[in-house]
């Protein structure tokens, strides 16, 4: 049980929370507390859809698995290769903010041979570490949460000591319409919440998946909201209306309280939070083509498991794809896609608990979402009104790859059928 906590959490807290509390800061002032709020309760609503069809299945495939369920070949497969696809793109941005972070330690590896070989070193020790097995990855993985969890834990616990309240007035500071800069900002917030699902696609791997993965999200999303509103709480009492224009939030307060000392460890904070994401990403990410392969809708290949039980077919696809991205993208526009192509798979994941409750009969914990199909519609129509706020731009690349797969899909059918 420890260790799906801990996936979750290292799937969840990365580089979004060292970097995004200023951009908050500067659309909403302190009132950007309650975006992290607001967005802690959207999160919730939808992780609580995932917990629920958790319960119905044993079998890994998370969000895919669902649609495919609920509403067909065609829309899980829309599901499924939207999930693969954002969760290779995560990868390699992760891959290349890691290079980012550690070329401020050293710059030679703002040469691009160096960031590179660099990037190349990452994912290829990642997948390698995967092809091996499983064990050896959930070591890494509890290693590395534990490790980047202290720098925040004592960013929050110190830095309490040193807020100022006159830093929270005015609460609200906002040159433009308030529901619009909301919006903006918890889109923005929105993609430090994100990743709690890699507990569902990789249910298989955990003993008892239809009771665990219930109570592992929830205690996950409890952990990390906590933290995240403290970090936001402590980094405007500590930096006030500086906090705006820092582009390292945690960094810039550490170093006002502790000095380079406090400056140092949070970098070092910084750079293992990234790997450790890229661990948890290495991880589940493989299984989302495994499952895809499983269910039929891709090649049998794809599928494939070695003696260790790994997909290592998958694993090798996904470090195939993810390699050229990596060292050819920015951590910007990767980031951009992310945030939208999120909910391609959440809002499926949400109607299906409606599906599958008059459908589908629960094999484990009987848990199921609170208040009826109250929260699940509610969940739906707020993640409307979210990407309604999100730019064209924005749209555009985070729901292209469901275009995308639509000849892949009619192909995939038809060689079948041949």
């Amino acid at each position: 049980m420890l260790s799906v906590i801990l996936l979750g959490i290292n799937s969840i807290i990365g580089s979004g929370i060292f970097l995004l509390p200023g951009q908050a800061e500067a659309l909403m002032g302190p009132a950007s507390i309650l975006v992290f709020i607001f967005d802690m309760l959207l999160i919730v609503s939808i992780a609580l859809c995932y917990a629920e069809d958790a319960t119905y299945f044993k079998s890994n495939g998370g969000p895919y698995l669902y649609a495919k369920e609920a509403f067909g070949d065609f829309i899980g497969y829309e599901v499924g290769f939207s999930v693969w696809a954002i969760s290779i793109i995560a990868w390699a941005t992760m891959a290349n903010a890691f290079t980012t972070a550690l070329s401020a330690i050293f710059p030679v590896l703002q040469q691009a041979i160096w960031k590179d070989l660099t990037i190349l070193v990452l994912l290829g020790g990642l997948t390698l570490i995967n092809v091996a097995g499983v064990t050896l990855t959930k070591v890494v993985n509890n290693i590395v949460t534990v490790a980047k969890l202290l720098p925040l834990v004592l960013f929050v616990v110190i830095g309490v000591f040193f807020i100022n309240g006159a830093h929270f007035t005015p609460f609200v500071v906002t040159n433009a319409n308030f529901a619009n800069s909301f919006g903006s900002a918890a889109i923005l917030i929105f993609y430090a919440f994100t990743g709690f699902e890699a507990i569902a696609i990789a249910a298989q791997e955990f003993h008892n998946p239809q009771r665990t993965i219930p109570m592992a999200i929830m205690v996950v999303l409890a952990v990390v909201a906590v933290l995240y509103i403290a970090i936001q709480v402590v980094s405007i009492g500590v930096l006030g209306g500086s906090l705006a224009g820092s582009t390292a939030p945690i960094q810039d307060g550490f170093e006002k309280i502790l000095g380079p000392v406090g400056k140092t460890i949070v970098a070092v904070g910084t750079i293992i939070s990234i790997l450790g994401v890229a661990t948890a990403q290495s991880f589940y990410l493989p299984r989302i083509g495994s499952s895809m392969a499983d269910n039929g809708v891709m090649p049998k290949v794809v599928g494939y498991r070695n003696r260790h039980n790994v997909p290592a077919v998958a694993m090798v696809i996904s470090f195939l794809i993810a390699y050229p991205l990596a060292i050819s993208g920015t951590f910007q526009t990767l980031a951009a896609i992310s945030v939208v192509s999120r909910f391609a798979q959440y809002i499926p994941t949400i109607l299906a608990v409606l599906v599958f409750r008059r459908r589908k009969t629960q094999t484990g914990a009987n848990f199921r979402v609170p208040f009826g199909p109250v929260l699940p519609v509610i969940a739906v129509i707020v993640s409307l009104w979210l990407l309604s706020k999100a730019t064209g731009f924005q749209l555009i690349m985070g729901l292209g790859c469901l275009v995308i797969a639509v000849p892949f899909y009619f192909l995939t059918t038809h060689r079948q059928q041949a």
